[in-house]
């Protein structure tokens, strides 16, 4: 599968989770907070580095930016290897995420609480980062039998206009 293509499907699947999880939080207490564990991220990475953190709006559009390109990097992966197999890895690479996003903030000294506060905030947590996988793996899986279609039609046009 053409690189393009995954990145192009590991896009659609983070912003579809991105999407998914700001209407989740808007709509559902118990919603998962990636934003606020985004914004911890980015301000210790920031503060790290011995730069100035940004405020209020500007930290979440940073946050906002370093989560889609973050995810759509790591969701291009599902587009490694053969397109039969692409959606079991999109969906296994979400998984991966999912739980990664429940168990190792604590170890990275970021708060856990924005992704496992409740039984709820864990499920929810896993499930978006499913989807945005198994969306990322379809998008590209379709663009991929899309251009295959596109090149056929052209090698065939090219043998008839050649043979007459």
């Amino acid at each position: 599968m053409k690189p393009i293509y995954a990145l192009e499907g590991g896009l659609a699947g983070a912003v579809a989770l991105t999407i998914l999880h700001e209407s989740l939080r808007n709509l559902f207490p118990k919603a998962p907070r990636m934003d606020l564990l985004g914004k911890a991220a980015v301000a210790k990475g920031l503060r790290g580095a011995g730069l100035k953190i940004p405020s209020g709006t500007k930290l979440y559009a940073v946050t906002m930016a370093a989560d889609v390109v973050s995810n759509a990097l790591y969701y291009s992966l599902s587009g490694i290897g053969k397109t039969k197999g692409a959606v079991a890895r999109g969906a296994a690479l979400g998984l991966a995420a999912g739980i990664g996003a429940i168990a190792l903030p604590k170890y990275i000294g970021l708060p856990d609480a924005p992704s496992s506060r409740t039984p709820e905030t864990k499920l929810m947590t896993v499930g978006l980062y499913v989807v945005g996988g198994i969306v990322a793996s379809i998008v590209l899986k379709a663009l991929s039998k899309r251009k295959e279609r596109k090149n056929y039609k052209w090698q065939e046009r090219l043998l008839t206009s050649s043979q007459v």
